[in-house]
């Protein structure tokens, strides 16, 4: 890393340089802004780890956010989407115009890490009380965007362009019966009064250290999609199953028999495919065979034909095998609109690479594999060229790969993570809005 500038010295540079700078090194006004802010990311992540919130029950966090938004002097909009929070910053220079994406929503799931912030928060999901935790890094993402916003308000005079923030709901989904996240954000209209040039969005991530970062050109994360299946047979007593039809067996056969829809169907050489079931249901006592069993689980694709031919496959072995065991079957395949892939744009991705190694470091940025996860950012980067990338969370030092995952309740977040996620996203707004990497 080059010597720290003086802030006015390295805009100056800035206006002056701006493509060797973008290209060769971090930019000193970068360094600068994360070095104060550092702190104050940090209180606020732990903070909003502490009072986690599930999906369109961000409240909280959006008044938060909110009022952080207000106090730089902008005009924040609310109530997007249900908890949903977005503000427009308007540079003092002609630009172009980015947004800016985090997720404000935590996970069902009870937190053991043992840290001394550590969530005791609990909520009704689907009618349980559940422990909730920032089990994915939502609460990293919500803090990194509220420092780069302040950040890029304290350069309000020389920034060219316009920046959109949006602090989103419910991107790991929403309650059943309830709508919410990305999609449900473009329905309400972010993008239709600021129709941004270019997306940006983050996800701190357990399969890469402290220090890395990671990037993939083109499909980076699976479509992710839903599926029902019912089983109907006939109750009889569990020592006369002659006398009925057996759901369970039928269930069972279903389950087995499905693992052929990836591993004979699929030409799963081309791209990879995932199709899981999660949950299991039915039956009520030990001797007696249930008229019904419901199944649920998620299908993992990379390519739309496959994605149809999935749905399709699957429902015709839950059909068939049924049918062999003399019960009928309801499948839903999918049973909601799923996710679609998240894709980062090609020429985006290859003009803001060299503004994710200025601030790496030589040999820190990873090229991702294809990940299996699924993001409802996907929906942004339908609509505009985007780039999401990754941010190392496990500590150096500690193998990735044995790291707790992300929505484990032991997930931990190295919080040198925070500096570097805020570095990399400031870095790419400014060479974005500054043209450096022949973005226009």
């Amino acid at each position: 890393m080059p010597k720290l500038l003086s802030l006015s010295c390295a805009l100056a540079l800035a206006l002056s340089a701006p493509s060797a700078l973008a290209q060769e090194a971090q930019r000193a006004e970068v360094a600068e802004a994360a070095q104060r802010l550092q702190a104050r990311v940090v209180d606020w992540r732990r903070d909003i780890h502490q009072h986690p919130e599930l999906g369109n029950r961000e409240t909280r966090t959006a008044k938060l956010v909110a009022d952080h938004l207000r106090a730089l002097g902008l005009e924040p909009k609310t109530g997007i989407a249900t908890t949903g929070v977005t503000a427009v910053l308007k540079g003092g220079r002609p630009g172009p115009r980015i947004a800016l994406r985090a997720d404000m929503d935590a996970l069902p799931v009870t937190e053991a890490t043992g840290l001394p912030f550590a969530s005791k928060a609990t909520a009704t999901f689907n009618g349980e009380t559940v422990g909730v935790m920032h089990a994915c890094g939502h609460d990293a993402h919500t803090s990194i965007l509220m420092g780069v916003a302040e950040a890029l308000v304290a350069m309000r005079d020389e920034l060219p362009g316009e920046v959109l923030f949006v602090f989103q709901p419910a991107e790991e989904g929403p309650p059943d019966g309830e709508e919410g996240g990305a999609e449900v954000m473009l329905a309400q209209g972010i993008f239709q009064d600021f129709k941004p040039d270019a997306v940006f969005g983050l996800h701190v991530f357990s399969t890469l250290n402290a220090g890395q970062l990671g990037v993939r050109s083109g499909p980076t994360m699976a479509a992710s999609d839903r599926f029902n299946i019912v089983v109907q047979g006939r109750q009889t007593h569990g020592s006369r199953p002659w006398g009925g039809v057996d759901p369970i067996v039928a269930a069972a056969d279903i389950i087995g028999t499905a693992q052929t829809v990836v591993s004979r169907r699929q030409d799963i050489s081309r791209q990879p495919v995932v199709l899981s079931f999660g949950a299991i249901r039915g039956g009520v006592r030990f001797n007696i065979i249930p008229d019904r069993v419901e199944m649920i689980g998620t299908i993992r694709t990379f390519d739309e034909d496959m994605r149809k031919a999935v749905f399709a496959d699957l429902a015709n072995v839950a059909e068939k095998v049924a049918a062999a065991h003399g019960a009928t079957v309801v499948a839903k395949v999918p049973d909601i609109e799923g996710t679609p892939v998240t894709a980062n744009d090609p020429a985006l991705t290859a003009r803001m690479r060299p503004s994710l190694e200025a601030v790496a470091g030589a040999g820190h940025l990873v090229d991702m594999p294809l990940n299996m996860g699924a993001e409802d950012f996907s929906y942004y980067a339908q609509q505009v060229p985007a780039v999401f990338f990754f941010v190392g969370a496990t500590p150096a030092g500690q193998d990735p790969t044995t790291a707790p995952s992300n929505h484990s309740p032991e997930f931990f977040l190295d919080e040198t993570a925070l500096d570097l996620g805020l570095r990399a996203m400031l870095q790419l707004s400014l060479d974005y809005l500054h043209g450096d990497t022949g973005a226009s």
